[in-house]
């Protein structure tokens, strides 16, 4: 090939990404689905308000977002009753997480991580040119022990925990996972990915100072807002280190009416206290559809369900795909053991029915 070259870590990457959309097998299939329960999106929509302030943000598209999000950085900071210079609002915790690997991981640095863990932040870490070391689940739970004695080991400079975790939907409790912030090596930075906070028990959040400099939360409006495609999430951490993301993040890459309903979705909280007692809801029809068809429900504190389906990885794939055939998107995790499983997503009772009556097909037909 001859004319400009990629660079040597990107002419070493595989041709890869993180997620298979529910779009792109919707066209290879040449069907859609009938439900949408495989991406841990809120079937439950976003806040009326939220939809309203969009709704009517619209015709001011042709401006750009204010780039330092004021607005919504300043609700946040009331939200969380901190200070507005603790709080950087970028394009979902995907886009964060790719800032913030690149801000302390040189190439050849070691990241730690779950193996099996979401896979969009070792995607960011492979384009950095880091080096990733993955520690198995234990239980279906991220290994904290594990994942501290890798760091220490590897001199690591990034630990990634998600709390509770994708795609298992188990937790750690906040007076463990502080612990093991306290227990990581001085230099290592504990990335907190903390996207399914809001429909979590109240003591899954650790009690971690705002100021501490090793720690950087992430939150998101994609899950129990139920604004997955405004992407619009943010990061919590110390003001020297939002000032660095200041250095690098796409000061214009929060659009305008995401920006807005967010806005609007974060002032509703009665609406999301409504929503995330559906989930709760929701979770208790999933295990118990899973319950009466022979398999086992893994207790979740997120906007999913993890089912095992009690037959190993070729048993979940064959209901996976039946399920896919039938028209019902859910994933399966990647990673042994956890493939044993589907995830599905919360949902409306409709959504849920659907599943059930499909479920149960698709496992008739396995025995038969």
């Amino acid at each position: 090939m001859s004319g400009p070259k990629l660079t040597k870590i990107v002419r070493a990457l595989p041709n890869f990404v993180p997620f298979v959309g529910p779009e792109a097998q919707q066209r290879a299939r040449q069907m859609p689905f009938k439900a949408r329960l495989g991406a841990n999106e809120s079937l439950f929509g976003p806040s009326p308000k939220a939809i309203a302030a969009m709704q009517a943000a619209a015709s001011d598209s042709w401006m750009y977002a204010d780039p330092e999000s004021f607005d919504l950085r300043q609700a946040l900071a009331k939200h969380h009753g901190i200070g507005i210079d603790h709080i950087v609002v970028g394009e979902g915790i995907d886009g964060l997480l790719g800032l913030t690997v690149r801000m302390f991981a040189e190439p050849g640095d070691v990241v730690v991580t779950s193996d099996g863990a979401y896979p969009t932040f070792n995607f960011h870490v492979a384009g950095q040119g880091a080096t990733l070391i993955k520690v198995p689940f234990s239980d279906d739970k991220e290994d904290l022990s594990a994942l501290c004695d890798a760091a220490h080991r590897e001199n690591a400079r990034i630990v990634y925990v998600s709390n509770p975790n994708n795609p298992m939907g188990t937790w750690w409790s906040g007076a463990e996972i502080a612990e093991f912030s306290a227990n990581l090596p001085a230099q290592t930075l504990l990335v907190l990915d903390e996207a399914y906070a809001d429909t979590a028990p109240q003591d899954a959040i650790p009690e971690i100072a705002v100021s501490t400099d090793k720690v950087i939360r992430y939150r998101t409006f994609s899950k129990a807002y139920g604004l997955a495609g405004a992407r619009i999430g943010y990061a919590i951490a110390p003001p020297d280190t939002i000032l660095a993301f200041e250095k690098v993040r796409n000061h214009y890459g929060i659009n305008r009416v995401g920006q807005v309903g967010a806005l609007a979705a974060i002032e509703d909280q009665d609406y999301l206290r409504d929503v995330v007692a559906q989930i709760a809801q929701a979770r208790d029809g999933l295990a118990k559809i899973a319950l009466q068809n022979g398999l086992t429900p893994i207790p979740s504190a997120a906007n999913f369900v993890t089912i095992d389906c009690g037959g190993g990885s070729a048993k979940a794939e064959r209901v996976l795909e039946g399920l896919l055939a039938a028209g019902i998107f859910v994933r399966r995790p990647a990673v042994a053991p956890l493939d044993r499983c589907i995830r599905v997503s919360c949902g409306p009772d409709d959504a849920q029915e659907m599943f059930a009556n499909v479920l149960s097909q698709v496992l008739a037909r396995d025995k038969s």
